[in-house]
């Protein structure tokens, strides 16, 4: 089985920049405090990365 990551808000998007709002929304982040599971992938990883400061990420099998 694929790794996954899940990624959790928990800071807001509200003084951030559009392409960073833009990031969280692609990842299926609407909220403080809400998970998505994702797929282990180069393509999320960069996602990630780009909102790093706003997100925490764990690896689950």
């Amino acid at each position: 089985m694929a790794k996954q990551l899940k990624v959790t808000q928990i800071k807001s998007k509200v003084s951030e920049k559009q392409n960073q709002r833009d990031t969280l929304r692609s990842l299926g982040l609407k909220k403080i405090g809400q998970s998505v599971v994702r797929e282990d992938t180069p393509q999320v990883r960069g996602y990630v990365n780009t909102v790093a400061h706003l997100v925490t990420v764990e690896e689950i099998d």
